[in-house]
């Protein structure tokens, strides 16, 4: 042994460094080993388990907007189909109406004196009267065409009442003599621009030929009005006295109105289309492609058509409703839903392009990565700043165990082995380093000791840390927009949104407090002379709250447009929203139903704010009444209907809480008051200047305080029926 100042070379000091020294590397290749592996894994396990999360969160974002379009598309085609079919049905049953009394008059003519019917007088436009109309060479003086005509003429008032009361264009019945019968209010169209009477070959016409050839019930295919040149269908039936026909009675039901409805539809990647029981497409705004409107003898019969998939769906939709289905359709893929018209033997069908119903997904994939690229990124500069501070803590206890060593190799040698065997065992589940009494020493054995327990410790938290941090804000995001996307498509956006309507203009707006809300409003018209306005608020923020939201103003719509006034719609809904409605959800809702052609309404407040009105040059006040309980509060309960009426020039004016409630930065409300100062500000505003009106007053009150609650206003501004200015249809056949 050779002593070199304090260094004994060769002997136990010698050792016990080079022990504490090898020990030392040891630990230190075997610590950075298990942390580099252990990096790698949880790089890997992160990276992993986002995918696993993207796949998961895309698939059921999947799932959810194919119920939504199962559940909007499907039942929406077989409403528009109900609706078509009862204008039919009403057609149908006019006719049936007219043959039972015509041949009650056939069958018993001595029951009968002869009551004339004269020809057209131009004078009498817009009266409605009955009319004589012969085929050229048919002559109406014969005295027993004359008789004929005479006791059918005992209809008119029947064809009257019908014409007046129902919905069809015109009403008739003809002789085999080449003669009829029509009462309408037009009569100055069977006038030529040189005044002469348009004589028509009644036998020929479609209605007739088709009604004898069929001796029954017969619709004819789209035609176009002799008279008006509109477009309509035809129904007619024969009528037989002693086994021969004795005359052939028949409706017209005008069509433009239907084909306008589904020429509105073709934007945003949907349509609405009418086929025939011939598999033609009737009505269809699409001006190309296989749904294109095309002349009769040009018509394809879409049930024989080359695309198998469609002509199996229009087979299954001319016979009864179809499940919203995915077929081919010019080159994309569309979800596509079928009713039929019974009574015609039609169907309606529609679409919607798949791409145009995915952009939501695809929009919330896009994020998502990004969303993801962003957090891995961050992930990974940190691990590596983790690596960096390990190898230099490394290298700082590798200094200090040969400094120690040195100076008290005896000392050291059983702690230091303890603490390579702890090192070495470190792996699998046990990543943690964790300190004993033997390395209680008082020493830098202690401070090395504690040092890998408190670097273990940290380097665990920190992993789960990310862990944890990473997986929430994924989910979030992924709630958050897929509760967003599924809002925005259900509320009304397009406005003007009735510009061929010019007896009321109507906007609505809703600003959430945060990415989703629970406000809802909504307004569509019931009928052409109802419009349906709704203003509601659930209970709740969220996912949840979004998708009860949904449901709600799915069921009130569908009510409404099924007839019930606003008490029967609140009541049947509430029924529907308990059953299952274990979250305790509920929904204050405003709800009514105005007559366009009046201005009378008729409305049902559940737990909801109450209106405010301006009458023509007046100002804003509250409309108070007595309200009824939120919907879905409870059980079995009756909503009260509340009566109003609005004058040409009136306005009304619906909103949430989120109105009056918004607070400003000293915990005021906003309220009442000031609400209807900012309303009355300019009262004679349009709807739209109206709303932002109230909502520059909220910004100018709350400056920069937080939004915590939806803010969300509906204004309807009455013009009249005296402000109609579009023109009357002709109601001929």
């Amino acid at each position: 042994m050779k002593k070199i100042r304090n260094i004994v070379l060769g002997g136990i000091q010698q050792k016990v460094f080079n022990l504490v020294l090898i020990t030392i590397l040891l630990v230190v290749a075997a610590y950075t080993a298990v942390i580099l592996y252990q990096a790698g894994y949880i790089n890997t396990l992160v990276t992993d388990t986002n995918n696993q999360q993207k796949q998961s969160i895309i698939a059921t974002s999947r799932e959810t907007m194919d119920a939504v379009i199962q559940n909007s598309l499907g039942t929406d085609t077989q409403m528009e189909a109900m609706i078509a079919d009862n204008l039919f049905k009403n057609l149908a049953g006019a006719v049936s109406m007219l043959g039972d009394y015509a041949e009650k008059i056939l069958d018993n003519p001595e029951a009968y004196t002869e009551r004339p019917v004269e020809a057209p007088d131009p004078s009498t436009e817009g009266v409605i009267t009955a009319q004589l109309l012969t085929e050229n060479g048919t002559d109406a003086e014969d005295p027993r065409l004359s008789y004929k005509l005479g006791l059918l003429g005992n209809m008119s008032e029947m064809m009257t009442a019908l014409y007046r009361t129902s919905r069809i264009s015109s009403c008739y019945v003809a002789l085999p003599d080449g003669a009829m019968i029509m009462v309408d209010d037009h009569a100055a169209a069977r006038f030529s621009e040189d005044g002469n009477l348009i004589s028509i070959p009644i036998r020929e016409r479609p209605w007739y030929t088709g009604a004898v050839e069929t001796g029954s019930l017969f619709f004819t295919d789209v035609v176009t009005d002799v008279f008006s040149g509109q477009i309509g269908i035809m129904c007619a039936m024969p009528v037989y006295h002693d086994g021969e026909l004795g005359a052939v009675v028949g409706a017209d039901l005008f069509l433009d109105t239907m084909a306008n409805a589904v020429n509105a539809t073709g934007e945003n990647g949907r349509f609405v289309c009418i086929i025939n029981d011939k598999g033609h497409v009737v009505f269809s705004p699409r001006a190309d492609g296989e749904f294109r409107v095309r002349p009769p003898e040009e018509a394809e019969d879409l049930r024989e058509a080359e695309n198998s998939e469609l002509a199996s769906f229009v087979k299954e939709a001319i016979g009864k409703a179809t499940d919203v289905q995915i077929i081919p359709l010019d080159g994309e893929e569309y979800y596509a839903a079928g009713a039929p018209i019974g009574t015609v033997g039609w169907a309606v069908i529609s679409g919607v392009s798949r791409a145009v119903a995915d952009q939501p997904t695809v929009r919330m994939e896009r994020e998502y990565e990004d969303t993801l690229n962003n957090a891995l990124l961050s992930f990974r500069r940190n691990l590596s700043a983790s690596k960096s501070t390990i190898l230099v803590l490394l290298a700082v206890v590798t200094i200090l165990g040969l400094a120690a060593a040195l100076i008290l190799s005896k000392r050291i040698v059983k702690p230091l082995n303890t603490i390579t065997e702890r090192v070495q065992s470190l792996g699998g589940n046990r990543l943690q380093f964790q300190m004993e009494k033997t390395y209680r020493t008082g020493d830098e054995i202690e401070v090395l000791a504690e040092s890998f327990a408190k670097l273990s410790a940290k380097t665990l938290q920190y992993v789960e840390q990310v862990k944890t941090v990473t997986a929430e804000k994924e989910r979030i995001s992924a709630e958050l927009n897929m509760a967003t996307a599924i809002q925005a498509s259900q509320l009304p956006r397009l406005f003007p949104a009735f510009p061929d309507r010019p007896e009321f203009d109507v906007y609505a707006t809703m600003i959430p407090a945060k990415e989703v809300g629970g406000d809802f409003y909504d307004f569509f018209l019931v009928d052409e002379d109802h419009i349906a306005l709704v203003m509601a608020d659930v209970s709740g923020k969220g996912v949840p709250a979004a998708l009860f939201m949904m449901v709600s103003r799915v069921l009130i719509k569908s009510r409404v447009q099924n007839g019930e006034s606003p008490g029967e719609a609140l009541a049947n809904v509430n029924i529907q929203l308990c059953e299952g409605n274990e979250p305790g959800f509920f929904v204050t809702v405003w709800l009514g139903i105005l007559e366009i052609s009046t201005g009378k309404g008729i409305a049902a407040n559940a737990g909801h704010e109450h209106p405010a009105i301006c009458r023509r040059n007046g100002s804003y006040e509250l409309s108070t009444y007595r309200h009824s309980p939120a919907v879905a509060a409870m059980e079995n309960i009756r909503f009260r209907e509340h009566e109003f009426e609005l004058n040409p020039g009136d306005r009304l004016f619906v909103y949430t809480d989120g109105v009056t409630e918004a607070t400003n930065q000293e915990n005021e409300l906003f309220g009442t008051a000031r609400m209807l100062e900012a309303l009355n500000s300019k009262a004679d505003a349009n709807p739209k200047e109206t709303i932002e009106n109230v909502m520059n007053g909220i910004h100018g009150f709350v400056a920069d305080a937080e939004q915590f609650d939806d803010i969300t206003m509906l204004s309807l501004k009455y013009l009249g029926p005296q402000n109609n200015s579009r023109k009357k249809t002709d109601k001929n056949k």
